[in-house]
């Protein structure tokens, strides 16, 4: 049985095109959600896309459907040569970590977590800092002075978004109220867009007029929510402005893509290197978008407190509490 699921993994894991490029063969395993899930795993997407057409090289990546595909769809890219492995998301660092030590001369890649190994170099992120600018912009967006954020599963990194959330929505507006839900407490909280509408609702019945959302697939659902109640969602990881323009008002960048794109790049230039990458607003590792999807909900005033903010946070003047140090948030 065991010989036949990971015959079928391997079956079900597609070529993005027919390799032309022998420098490295690059591979993405994708967090639950999917390549398509329009935030997280789609930045991951983007990235490897966004090299394929700038240099020319295939890859593969794979699609998990339960927790058991993680390390077989890992082991069967590193039998097959595959390298750098991309893991994309917190979840994938067990399987990572085993299949990484069963194949040393292969270069993994994970996304969201730190794994210590001599062949892993881990990418994680400082969304506390992109957060906190949505957040101003959230306060000051908002005309009932209550907002909301809504999480998808509930964990240490998803309370780090909200954190950084509300600090930023204080420091725009004091006596601003923030209401906050998550998902749910398994995996399936990333992918239910259903459940998303409707925290989304009961948020916008309670008063709130901005709800922001780290919730991944199910946070498709908040963003229609919002449209279809006429008052405006914040998107996260990739810029989905687009999903609904002019009721989307930012989104809060996390460079998955740039992510993604550097360790392919690192590793045929022979600069990949194992160890722990933080990226922030310093180093362009998360921001906020405004295009013209968004551009008439963004004022100067908006404008200019997330210039400011942004200038005391890059300078150091100005530090955002991480959740993830200490396991509480100070607001």
């Amino acid at each position: 049985m065991k010989k036949l699921l990971t015959t079928m993994v391997a079956a079900a894991a597609c070529y993005a095109g027919v390799a032309t490029a022998a420098e490295i063969k690059p591979a993405v395993v994708y967090d639950m959600g999917g390549r398509f899930d329009r935030s997280f795993n789609q930045g991951a997407y983007n990235g490897a896309e966004k090299y394929k057409a700038d240099k020319g090289t295939e890859y593969r990546d794979f699609e998990i459907q339960n927790d058991s595909q993680r390390e077989q769809a890992m082991r069967n890219f590193a039998r097959r040569g595959m390298s750098p492995i991309v893991a994309i998301g917190f979840s994938q660092a067990s399987a990572l970590e085993k299949v990484a030590k069963e194949f040393p001369e292969t270069k993994f890649t994970i996304i969201d977590m730190v794994v210590d190994l001599p062949n892993v170099q881990s990418v994680v992120f400082k969304e506390h800092e992109g957060s906190f600018l949505v957040g101003i912009l959230a306060a000051m967006a908002s005309e009932t002075g209550k907002v909301g954020f809504i999480g998808g599963m509930d964990i240490p990194l998803i309370r780090k978004f909200a954190c950084g959330y509300v600090q930023g929505v204080k420091y725009a507006n004091p006596n601003a109220e923030i209401f906050q839900n998550m998902t749910g407490t398994t995996g399936a909280a990333w992918n239910d867009p259903v459940k998303g509408g409707e925290l989304a609702k009961s948020q916008f019945d309670r008063g709130a007029d901005v709800v922001y959302h780290a919730a991944g697939g199910t946070g498709v659902g908040v963003l229609q929510a919002a449209a279809d109640a006429g008052k405006l969602g914040i998107g996260v990881d990739s810029n989905q402005n687009a999903l609904h323009p002019g009721s989307v008002l930012t989104s809060m960048l996390k460079r998955v893509d740039v992510a993604v794109y550097e360790a392919f790049e690192d590793a045929a230039n022979d600069t990949w290197k194992p160890g722990v990458s933080v990226l922030g607003l310093a180093e362009g590792g998360v921001d906020w978008a405004r295009d013209e999807n968004n551009d008439k909900l963004i004022t100067d005033d908006m404008k200019a407190a997330v210039a400011k903010a942004t200038e005391e946070i890059t300078s150091g003047s100005l530090a955002v509490h991480d959740y993830m140090s200490d396991s509480a948030c100070p607001m």
